[in-house]
Parts: C-alpha cells; sequence; structure tokens
C-alpha cells in the first residue's frame, strides 16, 4: 500500500487530494482541500504570474509540502494547468516550488488536461453508454470532452477561462444585457470547432466537472432543500429549469448580494457571472436536455491514470 498526494495548481484554485492507494486502487481518502490562490490574477492575458499572485502560489505549496509531511506522504503528484503554461515566468515559479518544497511540477497541456479530466468524471460513474458533452471550466481555460462511459470522441481546451474573460471584459455590477450579449457573440465566435464536432458527435447531454459547477448545484441545492445535499455525492443531476432560475439570479445580482448568498463561496463571487452566462449560452445554443455535475475532476483523473499504469 502506498500513501500518495496529488495536487492540481489550477488558473483560480490549489487542489490537494491525499489518499492511500493498494493495487492501484484507492482503499481510503484521508485529506482533500483547496485553496484560493488566484494564480492568474492581472497577468492571465499577458502571460505573465504577477508577484502578488506568484507570492501566494508558493506559500500555498508550502502549506500542502507541510500536509504532505504530516500525512507521511509518499509521493507527491502536482500539476500546473493554463496559468503556469501560458505564463512566461511559469518555469521560474515551478523552479522556485521545487526549490522551496521538492516538489516537482508537471505542467500539462490542454490535451492531457482534457483526457484526465475525462478519467475524473469517469470515476464518478456519471457516464453511460449514452454520448455526453464534458465542460470543465478553469480559470485559464475550458476543457470540452465529448465521449460516453468507455471513450473519448472528441476533446479540445480553449483558452476561454472565467479569470481570463473577467480579466479582459470588466463588466458592471450587476452586469448588463449589452455585457452578456458581448460574452455570448464572442462563445458563438470562439467555439466553433465544438459546434462542429457536436454536428458529428450529437449529444443533449451537459455534463458539470467540478469548479463552478459544484457552485450551481450547491446555490440550487440550498435554494430547494435548505442544506448542501449535493458536497455528499460524486454525481448529481440538475433540473435545467432550476439552472435558469440560478443564472436568473446570479446575472441580477451584485457582488453584495452575492457575498450573502449560500453555497457561493467567497473565491467564486467575481467570476461565477461570467460562468453562469456561458453555461446558459450552451444549454440553448445546443438545446441541451440533461445537465449533470461530476464532483470528480482532473486530480481524480490522475488517480484513475495511476490505477490504470499500475
Amino acid at each position: 500500500m502506498a500513501r500518495i498526494a496529488i495536487i492540481d495548481l489550477g488558473t483560480n484554485t490549489f487542489n490537494i487530494l491525499i489518499c492511500d492507494i493498494e493495487n492501484g486502487q484507492i482503499k481510503e481518502t484521508l485529506h482533500k482541500n483547496k485553496l484560493p490562490v488566484k494564480l492568474g490574477e492581472g497577468g492571465i492575458n499577458q502571460g505573465i504570474i504577477m508577484p502578488k499572485p506568484f507570492e501566494r502560489g508558493i506559500v500555498a505549496m508550502e502549506f500542502y509540502a507541510q500536509q504532505c509531511e504530516d500525512y507521511k506522504v509518499d509521493k507527491v503528484f502536482a500539476f500546473a494547468t493554463s496559468a503556469v503554461r501560458s505564463a512566461s515566468n511559469g518555469k521560474e515559479f515551478c523552479d522556485k516550488i521545487l526549490a522551496n518544497t521538492g516538489i516537482s511540477i508537471n505542467i500539462i497541456d490542454g490535451e492531457r488536461e482534457a483526457e484526465l479530466i475525462y478519467k475524473g468524471v469517469q470515476l464518478s460513474g456519471i457516464l453511460t453508454k449514452k454520448k455526453a458533452l464534458i465542460l470543465d471550466i478553469g480559470g485559464g481555460s475550458c476543457e470540452f470532452i465529448i465521449c460516453d462511459n468507455t471513450r473519448i470522441y472528441w476533446k479540445y481546451s480553449f483558452d476561454l477561462g472565467v479569470t481570463r474573460l473577467f480579466d479582459r471584459y470588466k463588466h458592471q455590477n450587476p452586469i448588463t444585457k449589452s455585457e452578456i450579449a458581448v460574452f455570448e457573440s464572442l462563445f458563438q465566435k470562439e467555439l466553433k470547432r465544438l459546434f462542429s464536432a457536436l454536428n458529428k458527435y450529437p449529444t443533449r447531454t451537459l455534463i458539470g466537472s467540478s469548479g463552478s459547477f459544484d457552485t450551481f448545484a450547491e446555490m440550487i441545492c440550498y435554494r430547494k432543500f435548505g442544506n448542501d445535499i449535493y458536497s455528499q455525492q460524486p454525481k448529481f443531476e440538475l433540473n435545467v429549469i432550476d439552472f435558469f432560475v440560478n443564472h436568473h439570479v446570479l446575472t441580477f445580482s451584485t457582488v453584495e448580494e452575492r457575498e450573502k448568498m449560500k453555497g457561493l463561496v467567497a473565491m467564486r463571487i467575481d467570476m461565477i457571472v461570467i460562468a453562469s452566462v456561458m453555461v446558459n449560452f450552451l444549454i440553448r445554443r445546443l438545446h441541451i436536455e440533461e445537465l449533470k455535475v461530476s464532483a470528480y475532476s482532473l486530480k481524480e483523473g490522475v488517480l484513475a491514470d495511476l490505477s490504470e499504469k499500475h
């Protein structure tokens, strides 16, 4: 049996998962945590990690290194995505982490990221024989995967992450109809590859992978049931109408109002509106009938990948 840690260095959050594995299978999950590092803040569109986010990232990794030591982890697998791979000082950032913590960072490209996200979602048990479209909304990029429970038909990583969009298109508080129209025009233009792929591999099922979709599910659960039943399970089915209601609330809300909303964590208050605008656009544009959420994503995909290699 081995004790491993998987660390996902995302554009907004750094996630850690510590578990015991035996014969390539998870025996016990010991610890999970996420830190709102906001690594892409202020520099995502200039291709640089700015000094303050740079320092926050180092501090976060030092904290995770200490957690790995406390849990007596045998092996650490750390992966960096869009903010690091697109930054001119991304290698410098990874070198500093290695020097300070001894943790080596694997910078993965968008194609590999999409593959690992698929494996994580597959592990949740949410996929069936029917084709589905997976969407992972990151801070720097968005990964789209057309798949079923046995294979990937098509995948692509678009530089349309919510941090990137928030930084480039500052919107009013609350967002205006004209600003929403600008975003929707952008999505229509930039997602042509996706629309073309869906003509070849049609589906009316959208599966959101963790992140912003966790927040949508939690907000809807609090509104409908008064508690967060979503967080107790790896997969969840949302009613499309419930999403539309939640979207309406978000797009008419101010930052101050969102700070008081149950299920909406502080680190997503600024950018959740853009994420909601994107999903709302896709549901209407693609005539989505089924909307599901997988709590599993990249870090669980790394676990699945390790199991396959074992």
